[in-house]
């Protein structure tokens, strides 16, 4: 154990996180046309209030038919800068740094929300065909057949992460991940589960990570060199013949001189009925190996719900960050509650100290 823990702040390029503590991003479904609504704004607002060091916004779409659902946000366009950018200067005037998860949902795209069932949607219902992937492969047996990406368009896509980079930080972020996990489409190039191509983008493992390899330098140049770029990955995909960590721990030791430098280390997604281990902290090991191997600073997440946990992570130098997902949906205020378990410092917002402190 060392002296840094949940509550040492954090530095990655010139932004400094007050504290280890994440919020991950979280599919509100809550949209129309990719805009952020005052929903949005409550919703990552609190978590700031709340105590985070980081807030990330949910999966934005980089293109209209990349959203996962049709009520999911977009930065496609400028217009979608505006109501951004009053829930990052919000975040950012409760102290926590304002994040964005920009991604393409690929094969994976045009669900409906979880409460109207998951299901594809039809045109008919808001929906949009065709949908897009590295191979002509659905997901599963109720899903559509995406249209395999050509070489155009994947370097279009490319320009497209670019742009929604620029925007993100015209829209005052301090913080930027790449969504490359959970079957979505970048995932999808990775692994040969869903990969089939014969091209330069398919078959050898730099053929496979090439597309994510031009999606990091394209945001980087759109992206200002004081601000850090994570990247979300899917360490394993949990099948035999699979992606697995070891190709995980490859490719991050392809991006970080690109300028990754943080990796949130998840797993899972890519096709249904994978046996994933659950259980509370299953996915630590993947955070902490290319933690060491790669000397690059990673997030660990999943089932992570109590502060002693948390601070373990951090204490062991397993993770330089958690990221928190379900536990801070269930308490916003969970950082400053994990503080006083801790017997951390707490700051209550002033608005609040009366009664809380």
């Amino acid at each position: 154990m060392n002296n840094v823990h949940l509550f040492t702040p954090l530095k990655l390029r010139e932004i400094t996180f007050r504290n280890r503590i994440g919020v991950s991003p979280m599919c509100q479904y809550s949209c129309q046309d990719g805009f952020a609504t005052d929903w949005h704004l409550v919703h990552l607002g609190s978590r700031a209030v709340g105590g985070a060091g980081l807030v990330i916004a949910e999966a934005t779409a980089v293109t209209p038919d990349g959203r996962i659902s049709p009520g999911d946000l977009g930065l496609w366009s400028d217009a979608h800068e505006a109501g951004l950018k009053r829930i990052a200067d919000f975040i950012s005037e409760q102290g926590a740094i304002p994040g964005i998860q920009i991604t393409h949902a690929g094969r994976k795209a045009c669900t409906a929300a979880p409460w109207k069932g998951g299901h594809s949607v039809p045109v008919s219902e808001g929906g949009w065909l065709p949908l897009w992937g590295a191979s002509p492969l659905p997901f599963a047996k109720n899903f559509q057949t995406p249209e395999m990406l050509d070489q155009k368009q994947i370097q279009d896509l490319v320009t497209s992460f670019g742009e929604a980079a620029r925007r993100a930080e015209a829209a005052h972020f301090k913080f930027l991940e790449i969504h490359a996990a959970h079957g979505y489409l970048l995932h999808q190039f990775l692994s040969p589960l869903s990969n089939q191509r014969t091209d330069e983008y398919g078959g050898s493992f730099e053929n496979r990570i090439r597309f994510v390899c031009q999606v990091v330098k394209a945001i980087r140049s759109n992206w200002s060199e004081s601000l850090p770029l994570g990247i979300r990955i899917s360490a394993t995909d949990w099948v035999p013949g699979g992606w697995n960590i070891e190709q995980s721990v490859d490719l991050i030791r392809h991006l970080k001189p690109m300028g990754v430098d943080l990796v949130d280390c998840s797993s899972g997604g890519l096709v249904p009925g994978a046996r994933i281990p659950v259980s509370p902290g299953y996915q630590i090991p993947f955070a902490d190996r290319i933690r060491r191997e790669i000397e690059v600073a990673t997030a660990a997440v999943g089932l992570i719900t109590e502060p002693v946990q948390a601070d373990e992570i951090i204490r062991g130098e397993r993770a330089d960050m958690v990221f928190l997902a379900r536990a801070m949906l269930r308490d916003p205020y969970w950082p400053l509650h994990a503080a006083q378990d801790l017997e951390g410092t707490v700051h209550w917002p002033s608005q609040y100290e009366r009664a809380a402190g």
